[in-house]
């Protein structure tokens, strides 16, 4: 067993440390898409408004964030507000910022797009019963965006999920960064542990992922129908 370089994960605390990492991924992913997700409601009702300047700021912030790498933004906000704004932001707290960031502007353009699908007529129906702008957006359009923005939802969780792996290149000890570290620490007892911890990990963000991904093509073939 040994020999084969799976006993890596058992010995000490190795596969606590695991999972321990895989939870610091699950948490900041989670809270990423929670706050991204709140904010990114107003961001896609601001890129339909009748403001020219307020429609152009948001394409503007979407196409910077789309633009540039996650990688980038990592590096600009946990070095970058360091030195130059002298804020000094934790891994994860920075991660956060910029996950959050880029979920915001991302679920901005799914809500947009969702926006955009209800027919028009439900928009004048609601005015001439004498509702305002935030009264039909709450009570007739939003109940019926969330169909169309759901299974699209589901699918960036997943994206979001997976591009965690990035902060472990900022000090962040994700699954990733304990697995590396576990490796590097066995590498003359157990040889062939990056295997099996490569292969845990692979294991754990398919368990994640894969539940999402096919509930989201559910969720889409039950109300294409």
């Amino acid at each position: 067993m040994a020999d084969l370089g799976i006993s890596v994960l058992f010995e000490g605390s190795n596969f606590l440390r695991l999972l321990g990492g895989l939870w610091t991924t699950v948490w900041i992913a989670g809270l990423s898409l929670i706050l991204g997700s709140i904010i990114g409601v107003f961001v896609g009702i601001a890129m339909l408004s009748k403001n020219r300047v307020v429609r152009v700021l948001m394409r503007i912030y979407l196409d910077f964030i789309r633009i540039m790498p996650q990688l980038v933004l990592l590096f600009l906000v946990y070095f970058g507000l360091a030195r130059v704004a002298s804020i000094n932001l934790s891994g994860a707290a920075s991660a956060v910022v910029v996950f959050t960031l880029w979920g915001a502007a991302e679920m901005g353009d799914l809500v947009r797009g969702a926006l955009i699908s209800i027919p028009r007529h439900q928009y004048e129906s609601a005015e001439a019963l004498g509702m305002n702008r935030a009264q039909t957006y709450r009570s007739v359009i939003l109940p019926q965006a969330v169909r169309h923005l759901l299974p699209l939802s589901i699918n960036l969780a997943t994206r979001m999920i997976k591009t965690t792996t990035l902060i472990a290149l900022i000090g962040v000890i994700e699954a990733l960064k304990v697995g590396q570290q576990i490796i590097d620490a066995n590498r003359f007892d157990y040889p062939d542990a990056a295997l099996w911890i490569y292969g845990v990990i692979f294991l754990a963000y398919f368990l994640i992922c894969f539940p999402l991904s096919l509930g989201a093509r559910r969720l889409e073939k039950k109300w294409a129908n």
